[in-house]
């Protein structure tokens, strides 16, 4: 059995440390500390540097005391704002915050989770095989973190990121690639008073060119969705920029580069329509993954489930998280739920329960990979 007290405690503390996207220095420091005192060996890579922050990724290797495969905890240390001043709420079991900010729970129920683990494991003398703790940096403004992460010091056989919604016993096994599209729609100015028809307006352009443009669901694995708009200067002059943001995603990599290349097409075939320069850029975010149900991940995770009396529900995700970049680099990775609710919103919730249940869950994991042979 966990101890709960100490797991809620260790979560109120948590939420309220401020933790914005590319600021996790207080929380990695603090971490740090506690991964060391439980016998953990902390290495901080450089994708704060290369973000522009002022931490990086932890990756935190813990010996084995007993020859079994390598399993790898994950979660993210950083929140979407508002996350500063945090003041959590308990009542009738559930936790959430005054209401003027973010809760923090995604992600701090899959840090304080892992953390409550690695205590048990200690204190109970619980044998296990050699674990990898990576807490990342810069996961809420889309997975760069992980995407930057330093993946010469993973060596896990596979791996477990606590970290989208649902009760425990959730877990996500297939999810979508995302590609970010930049449509740069170059008009002519000219005065908007004097001499209009001189002009060439990129924004009516991309009007024009957005009122029949892919949009929306595709299929049942694919979405696109224009999230951003920018251009122009004053309202006296004809706009000749417009910038148009757009992002794709699908499960199916095929159909990802499908839709993508649609979306490119559709702009720049437009520009003799519109009398405009149109240029489009495709930039990565994450490929998408899809780990096979008879996998060791997820075999390993549904015992623990089970035997805990958690019901067990495999779910295709729509979203991304670090568990797209971890699977790239060759840890089969799944995703586990540990009760976040209306996650990104003020309303943000989580039960006392699932926070416990998530931990229980995290350990029994570790427990039943003990039991599985190398290789």
């Amino acid at each position: 059995m966990i101890n709960r007290e100490r797991v809620l405690q260790e979560f109120l503390e948590l939420v309220q440390i401020r933790c914005s996207t590319r600021q996790e220095r207080e929380v990695g420091d603090l971490l740090t500390k506690r991964l060391e005192e439980l016998g953990g060996t902390v290495h901080e890579d450089q994708a704060g540097v290369k973000l522009g922050g002022n931490c990086g990724n932890l990756v935190a290797d813990f010996p084995g005391t007993i020859d079994a495969p390598t399993v790898m905890l994950t979660a993210h240390m950083d929140c979407v704002e508002p996350c500063g001043d945090v003041h959590p709420q308990i009542e009738n079991g559930i936790i959430r915050s005054d209401g003027t900010t973010v809760l923090g729970s995604d992600d701090k129920a899959g840090v304080t989770a892992i953390l409550e683990t690695l205590r048990q494991l200690k204190e109970q003398d619980i044998p296990h095989g050699p674990l990898q703790v990576v807490f990342t940096i810069a996961e809420e403004n889309g997975v760069h973190g992980s995407q930057n992460l330093d993946s010469s010091l993973l060596h896990a056989d596979f791996g477990f990121t606590l970290d989208t919604h649902g009760h425990p016993g959730v877990m996500s096994y297939k999810a979508p690639g995302k590609n970010q599209i930049h449509i740069a729609i170059k008009g002519k100015a000219a005065h908007a008073g004097v001499e209009p028809e001189k002009g060439i307006n990129a924004i009516q352009a991309a009007g024009i060119l957005l009122s029949d443009a892919p949009q929306g669901r595709i299929d049942e694995e694919t979405t696109c969705n224009v999230g951003r708009i920018q251009g122009g200067s004053a309202t006296n002059v004809v706009a000749d920029t417009c910038d148009v943001f757009y992002e794709s995603r699908s499960r199916d990599k095929a159909k990802l580069d499908a839709i993508t290349q649609r979306i490119v097409d559709h702009f720049e075939q437009g520009a003799e329509k519109t009398g405009c320069q149109i240029h489009a850029e495709v930039s990565p975010d994450y490929g998408p993954y899809e780990i096979p149900q008879d996998s060791p991940a997820i075999e390993v995770a549904k015992r623990a489930a089970e035997k805990l009396g958690f019901p067990v529900e495999l779910e295709e995700s729509g979203g991304g998280s670090d568990a797209n970049h971890f699977n790239t680099y060759g840890v089969p990775t799944v995703v586990l739920a540990v009760g976040m609710t209306n996650c990104h919103t003020k309303e943000e919730y989580i039960e006392e329960k699932d926070l416990y249940d998530a931990a229980e869950w995290a350990l029994e994991i570790v427990k039943q990979a003990a039991d599985c042979k190398r290789g």
